[in-house]
């Protein structure tokens, strides 16, 4: 079971159109962009296709359009995954704010847990049934079956279009001045448009695929910089300015330079301990030539004569010294 899904897995590669058809496929929905699911509500039919009866959907609000209202859904989602001990974490600030990405890619996980359970297979659920205990879940049918209805309408009204047209080639193929005219005209190489659609295509797919490659990066650097340990060190602060900068601008990356830069002065002056320890050395090296001058002293007076220390002797008691008085 994919409960947790590594950032790298293939799961995260799957693309937006694959991701919508297999939502609306499976939901009888119409969406037409992921961020449309950002109140909760169908990541909670999701586990209830899966998990028949374990989402409360009486507590589902399809009609949810404010965020508080969104957080509720949210909620009940997280109810049903700790009953079923699922360790993923919703990041629901995030979500309710309807960024594409960060949709798009909670619910490339739900696609890759559902395909995990029984391979994907929920041909006995019944969607719209379920939504009707919901709050708003009526309504979204509705406008879901009217959608269909209107697609079905256009698809029979082009095929009678183009058996009209056909009807028409047919008459006009039978006057041979038409034929002349048609014949003057260049055909159009529609296998060679068919190639190039499939060559965007294969190109778009390929882009978004990079593009989530990197942003998963990105989110690695963000996550690791955040950490307790990290998230005061000056690098990861320039970091940080890079990654959450605005717009596209030269002066950041200077920015954050200049903020290390800054960091790196203020670090030059000596500490406290280092102060101390110079001023113990330079008091040991005093010490040391005191030493040094009284064994020089010492020296000195071992090689006099006997006479110059008499002198000496004599000097000092006509000074007055108390130590030559009797």
């Amino acid at each position: 079971m994919a409960t947790n899904i590594g950032m790298m897995d293939s799961a995260y590669f799957v693309g937006r159109s694959e991701i919508l058809s297999w939502i609306n496929s499976t939901l009888r929905l119409n969406l037409s962009k992921v961020e449309e699911a950002c109140s909760g509500a169908v990541h909670c039919q999701l586990m209830d296709a899966v998990h028949p009866g374990m989402v409360p959907m009486h507590k589902v609000n399809f009609d949810a359009k404010n965020e508080y209202e969104m957080i509720q859904n949210y909620k009940v989602l997280q109810d049903v995954f700790n009953k079923l001990k699922i360790t993923k974490h919703i990041e629901v600030s995030k979500l309710v704010k309807g960024r594409p990405l960060d949709n798009l890619e909670f619910m490339q996980w739900m696609k890759r847990y559902c395909d995990s359970l029984n391979g994907g297979l929920m041909h006995s659920y019944n969607p719209l049934e379920r939504r009707e205990a919901s709050k708003g879940g009526k309504e979204v049918s509705k406008k879901s079956a009217a959608s269909h209805s209107t697609a079905k309408g256009s698809t029979a009204a082009s095929k009678a279009q183009s058996s009209h047209n056909a009807r028409r080639n047919d008459a006009s193929s039978a006057n041979p001045t038409n034929q002349a005219i048609k014949a003057s005209k260049p055909s159009v190489a529609v296998p060679a448009y068919d190639e190039q659609i499939t060559e965007l295509k294969l190109s778009v797919d390929s882009l978004e695929k990079e593009r989530d490659f990197y942003f998963a990066k990105l989110r690695d650097i963000e996550i690791l910089c955040q950490s307790p340990e990290f998230e005061r060190l000056p690098i990861v602060l320039a970091i940080q300015r890079i990654l959450y900068a605005t717009d596209d601008d030269a002066s950041v990356v200077a920015d954050a330079q200049a903020m290390l830069s800054q960091q790196e002065k203020e670090a030059e002056p000596l500490s406290p301990i280092a102060e101390a320890s110079e001023e113990k050395a330079s008091s040991d090296t005093q010490k040391r030539k005191n030493i040094v001058n009284l064994d020089v002293d010492a020296v000195g007076i071992s090689n006099l004569s006997p006479r110059q220390r008499l002198s000496d002797v004599s000097d000092v008691h006509c000074s007055g010294s108390p130590l030559m008085t009797y």
